[in-house]
């Protein structure tokens, strides 16, 4: 027999932003942050997401599940650096991903582009 998780299997995982109770900010940072507290001290430009409009989840490219988040234009710079890490949170949970560096300086606005992650089917 083969390997198979259901859907929803996959879901949990990003339903921990799609659904959360609170916030969920998409923030660029200098810099790989280990946890949330550690957001602050990357930090170059975030914006809150729309949990309904900008987390999309869908069948996997691939297999498995993906997770989407839409594209954020004219986002306020609070600091200026080069992004090379995008991070999603929840106000507790952070996801990290990597970026192509970006220099930002404060004051300004930057756009962040669509961007996914997919958890492929077991093999």
């Amino acid at each position: 027999m083969g390997k198979y998780a259901d859907p929803a299997f996959y879901d949990a995982a990003f339903n921990t932003f799609k659904t959360a109770a609170g916030t969920v900010t998409q923030t660029l940072t200098s810099a790989q942050p280990a946890n949330f507290a550690g957001i602050a001290a990357v930090k170059l430009a975030s914006v809150t997401l729309d949990k309904t409009n900008d987390i999309t989840l869908a069948n996997g490219d691939t297999s498995g599940r993906k997770m989407t988040i839409a594209a954020k234009s004219a986002v306020p710079v609070t600091a200026s650096g080069t992004a090379t890490y995008v991070v999603i949170d929840n106000g507790t949970t952070i996801f990290v991903t990597t970026t192509a560096s970006t220099a930002v300086a404060s004051g300004g606005t930057v756009d962040i582009g669509t961007w996914k992650d997919e958890i492929q089917a077991p093999a």
